[in-house]
């Protein structure tokens, strides 16, 4: 297996992961006035999401592109995504964080499957990523990092900002993916009056 810069970046992304739970877990160490984890949690989510786009257009850009960095990226972007609203629902344990983070991961899970069931059916590109997914992504992006950060500014709840926009990420999630089962639909139908 040869490793190009795009795949190195995805692992990098991956290797974050225990990276923002230990900054995110700092406060309970600090004194309450030198509490800057949130902040450098919310950093280290924001250089991820960077290197989930940069890794992207790098293998685009210089046709850097192989089968093991192309699934690797998805898996590396939904460990980052579904860690970061672990932890969240963790520190936060409300009904609306539970279940906004339940849709997300679960929505992230049962695409990923339809999209390997489509691959063995030689249909793949019917479920390939659309305009819906990219702004789903980067609107569960925004609020994530807004709620990692967790400090509100003068005349401003931030956090209650990032509870919305979290809201609306997973209207957005549950939105993109009934438009990929939709596009799938033919083909699991057919494969149900196939068996019959």
């Amino acid at each position: 297996m040869h490793l190009n810069l795009p795949t190195i970046l995805t692992l990098f992304r991956i290797v974050l992961l225990p990276v923002i739970v230990v900054v995110f877990y700092l406060p309970e160490y600090q004194p309450a006035s030198a509490r800057w984890s949130n902040i450098a949690a919310a950093g280290i989510f924001i250089a991820a999401a960077i290197t989930d786009w940069l890794d992207g257009w790098i293998a685009r850009r210089y046709n850097m592109t192989s089968a093991f960095g192309a699934f690797l990226d998805p898996v590396a972007d939904k460990l980052m995504v579904a860690t970061a609203l672990v932890l969240l629902v963790q520190q936060n344990p409300t009904p609306l964080m539970a279940v906004t983070s339940a849709v997300i991961i679960g929505r992230e899970i049962s695409i990923s499957a339809l999209r390997e069931w489509m691959a063995e059916l030689g249909q793949r590109a019917k479920v390939g990523v659309a305009w819906i997914g990219k702004l789903k992504t980067a609107m569960q992006i925004v609020a994530i990092v807004v709620c990692l950060h967790q400090r509100d500014l003068p005349e401003l709840r931030l956090y209650r900002i990032g509870e919305g926009l979290l809201v609306v990420a997973a209207a957005l999630t549950i939105w993109s993916a009934l438009v990929y089962v939709r596009a799938a639909w033919p083909a699991l139908r057919d494969a149900d009056n196939g068996r019959a």
